[in-house]
């Protein structure tokens, strides 16, 4: 079973780029320049990290011509970026998926689209198919999430 506060140095890295993005840009710009932007920042800091990133789909075992695109993989979390007006739950959904298909531990939320940055952490636990949200400290929250 995998330790979310294996992962806290990590996301606080993640989350103070994207903070430096956010100041930076502002708020009210399309996501994909906010995904060039963060990689651009986390590539400066040193941190490696690929964007756009192919996930493959299957139907009864056959690889499907369509796929997932993560916005953004660092090491063993991902980035779901957003610039909306909020964070709903079929923007959680969409994470999940991501996290269920690709077994990544740490799912990160981030949202661009207000005058303060929104962001929320997620786990993934593999043994119950289960994700599950996170405060800043990596601590369970809230165990809600199938």
């Amino acid at each position: 079973m995998i330790n979310p506060k294996d992962y806290k140095q990590l996301v606080y890295d993640i989350i103070g780029s994207a903070m430096e993005v956010h100041r930076e840009l502002r708020w009210g710009m399309l996501e994909p320049l906010y995904n060039e932007a963060l990689y651009r920042e986390l590539n400066s800091r040193g941190i490696p990290c690929m964007r756009e990133l192919p996930v493959p789909c299957y139907y009864k075992g056959q690889k499907m011509d369509k796929y997932y695109q993560l916005d953004l993989v660092v090491g063993d979390v991902i980035g779901e970026l957003k610039a909306n007006k909020s964070i709903d739950s079929v923007h959680r959904s969409q994470l999940f998926n991501y996290m269920r298909l690709t077994k990544k531990p740490i799912g990160l939320l981030i949202n661009f689209g207000q005058p303060s940055l929104q962001g929320e952490r997620y786990a993934y636990f593999m043994e119950t198919n289960e994700c599950v949200l996170l405060d800043k400290e990596m601590n369970i929250v809230r165990k809600t999430y199938h």
